[in-house]
């Protein structure tokens, strides 16, 4: 199997040559992991995909971990998180943008950023799309860091900054809350979803990418909320949350995102070390399921805040 790479818009690379339901040599199976790497994102487009070939591709790129909400898991396959939209559960994800009814939207994050133990990657696989909405979008926080100006960078490499998980997006600091309405479902607190009432998470501004060893923006809008102890390092609160602000909007550049419409038989395999995601979510009523598989973070990259 002959592999051939082509980068796509901005960030991330697709990849051809490949046929999941063929059997890969070691040779191919590297290949791949150092593509991971090299790249952020890899798409690969046209594979005929089953949940079996999809759980064991992921697994070229570490052990799977089942995602904690349980309640969207497939029952024949664990590894396998359902993500659906189109049905009468839609309203418990639906909430309006300037006006406009929108299902399943997503504001950037890294998954499961608010444990400090971020899982390493994921696949998703198209299962059924539709011909537009419903877009992913993909953000590399590595070309962040490299973009910034060196002074910012020196004074991110003493920072610690807290993420605080919340189910209500209005209680979100840095998301853009513009125009935005929340549905009556909505969950309202962990509970309500059966997850933990979780402790706050804290990372470095800066971290080091545990394999590749680049630099790693972690300001990530969703559940940011605080520089700590700014005063130790000159600043006011005003300032850290202003530097926040600007980090914030630094991320959001066009130059470091690439979305993708979806077609079926898409994959999508990210580095969840460096790359952010979105979901632009759909109208109500509208088709969309994807597969997706999650790829276990062996490595701490942040600490969970206890009594500070």
């Amino acid at each position: 199997m002959t592999l051939t790479v082509t980068p796509l818009k901005n960030i991330g690379a697709e990849v051809s040559g490949f046929d999941i339901t063929q059997p890969l040599s070691e040779a191919v199976e590297q290949e791949l992991r150092d593509l991971w790497y090299e790249y952020g994102i890899l798409l690969f487009r046209g594979q005929t995909i089953t949940p079996e070939n999809q759980i064991e591709f992921s697994r070229i790129f570490g052990p799977l971990e089942l995602h904690p909400l349980k309640v969207k898991t497939s029952d024949e396959y664990p590894e396998l998180f359902v993500l659906e939209n189109g049905t009468d559960k839609d309203n418990y994800m639906l909430a309006r943008y300037n006006g406009e009814p929108i299902v399943g939207r997503l504001d950037w994050h890294m998954d499961l950023h608010y444990t400090a133990r971020p899982n390493h990657g994921a696949v998703l696989t198209a299962v059924q799309v539709p011909s537009s909405e419903g877009l992913t979008g993909f953000g590399d926080l590595a070309m962040a860091w490299d973009a910034l100006d060196e002074e910012t960078r020196a004074l991110l490499e003493k920072l610690e900054v807290a993420y605080s998980f919340s189910m209500q997006r209005k209680h979100m600091r840095y998301v853009n809350l513009e125009g935005y309405q929340p549905g009556e479902n909505l969950p309202r607190k962990p509970s309500d979803i059966g997850f933990p009432d979780f402790a706050d998470a804290v990372y470095p501004a800066v971290v080091t990418h545990p394999v590749s060893g680049r630099k790693v923006l972690e300001i990530v809008e969703q559940f940011l909320d605080r520089v700590i102890t700014p005063q130790k390092f000159g600043l006011s609160n005003d300032e850290s949350i202003e530097l926040l602000e600007r980090l914030v909007a630094h991320t959001r550049k066009p130059e470091f995102h690439y979305f993708h419409q979806w077609q079926e038989g898409d994959m999508i395999l990210w580095d969840n070390w460096r790359i952010m995601h979105c979901a632009t979510g759909t109208p109500p009523g509208v088709r969309r399921v994807i597969n997706r598989t999650t790829i276990m973070g062996e490595v701490t990259l942040g600490r969970v805040l206890d009594g500070e």
